[in-house]
């Protein structure tokens, strides 16, 4: 069989329901019964790629009287693969042989008996569980448009702008772009935790007893999708308007949702991350700093200088992170730097005052303030006072 050509698959075990799965005229798998649900595509596709090829370990008889002797004449297990244009082929799984590590198994209408590896028979053995799609949420990550959260008795609204997030609601604030990524990764990850035993009526009962941790809902060009997530005890519920009813979760769902506007501001004072920028100006009292880059060089007022001392400071303006985000203690700037980075595209204004022991810090146009550490500025100020022309480049050795 190929897989790509089969249409159908129905999983028949004893005491247990039929499993049918069939393929939409969309070409995605879903279950038809015991009750519709989608289902999860990869694990078809790793079913079908069981079946093709399933290749025995050995050929036990050519021509089987007794198919009972190898529970066969009632298989514990029958897995039947309808294709296009062809008939059904129906694969029947017996017993398992005495050692333990192999089960019997035929093809229905065929009298030969065949041993396959246990793994074989494990791995064809699938429940309603094992192949539905446990996704709690299915929006598209790629074509996410909005975030809102509402966690911790506050709700914040993340939009995104190409690949860029910001901070919408409360009120606009520079992201953390790898926070809210990772918000999203988690959402998009949520999966149902299901087993045989899951009771839907204890799982309601403990969602609506339980303390809500957060709710989210995700735009794409679909629609909106939304999110509910309580806890009770130890345990984790969720209820989401893709599917129905409530679930079991990890303790890392609710973890990740369970956050502050604090953790999805970004707390660095310059966005130009890890390309080098190609100019800095910066002024500190009566010291003035002037550096352009061209290639991988600096210079200052046509002079090169050492790449080395460059590069601290490069890495100092990079690690200004807030400590906190006070409200007030901006007074007057002592220093003022700009960064010129992104083939000039991107170009940042940074004020920084003294506040007590410390530092308080302004981005232009941007109503923030940003608490730095007294550390940090001091390591900073002395990047740029250490800063020194190059070494003359050594002279070439005379040619003999």
């Amino acid at each position: 069989m190929k897989p790509a050509d089969v249409t159908g698959i129905t999983i028949s075990k004893t005491g247990a329901p039929d499993l049918t799965l069939a393929k939409n005229q969309a070409g995605k798998w879903q279950i038809t019964a015991p009750k519709p649900l989608p289902a999860d595509q990869d694990s078809v596709s790793s079913l079908l790629s069981s079946l093709s090829p399933l290749n025995s370990d050995r050929l036990l008889e050519e021509k089987a009287a007794d198919l009972e002797a190898y529970g066969l004449e009632k298989p514990a297990a029958q897995i039947s693969i309808r294709e296009k244009n062809k008939s059904p082929q129906e694969l029947l799984l017996g017993y398992d042989t005495p050692t333990g590590s192999g089960a019997y198994a035929a093809l229905k209408g065929d009298p030969r008996v065949f041993i396959v590896a246990s793994y074989h028979k494990t791995g064809l053995e699938k429940t309603e569980n094992d192949l539905r799609d446990k996704r709690l949420l299915s929006f598209d990550s790629e074509k996410l448009s909005r975030v809102e959260l509402t966690a911790k008795k506050q709700t914040m609204e993340f939009g995104r702008s190409k690949d860029q997030w910001q901070i919408l609601e409360p009120k606009p604030l520079r992201a953390d772009q790898t926070a809210v990524e990772d918000l999203v990764r988690s959402l998009g990850d949520a999966k149902m935790e299901l087993s045989a035993t899951e009771d839907e009526k204890k799982d309601l009962s403990a969602f609506s007893t339980g303390t809500p941790v957060a709710t989210a809902k995700l735009t794409d060009v679909a629609g909106t999708e939304e999110l509910e997530v309580r806890k009770n005890k130890n345990d984790y519920y969720a209820k989401s308007s893709a599917v129905t009813g409530v679930h079991k979760v990890s303790s890392s769902v609710g973890t990740s949702m369970d956050k502050s506007l604090e953790d999805f501001r970004n707390k660095k004072l310059f966005d130009f991350g890890w390309a080098d920028p190609e100019k800095i100006e910066i002024h500190d009292g009566a010291r003035s700093t002037l550096l352009t880059r061209s290639g991988s060089d600096w210079w200052s007022n046509g002079t090169k200088m050492d790449g080395g001392n460059v590069g601290t400071l490069v890495a100092d303006l990079r690690d200004l992170t807030a400590t906190k985000f006070p409200d007030h203690g901006f007074t007057s700037a002592s220093i003022e730097i700009t960064v010129t980075s992104d083939g000039a595209k991107r170009v940042e204004k940074a004020q920084i005052a003294k506040s007590g022991d410390d530092y308080v810090a302004k981005r232009e146009t941007e109503p923030a303030l940003y608490a730095l550490s007294a550390t940090a500025v001091k390591s900073f100020e002395e990047a740029a006072a250490g800063l020194k022309p190059a070494a003359p480049a050594k002279p070439e050795p005379k040619k003999k």
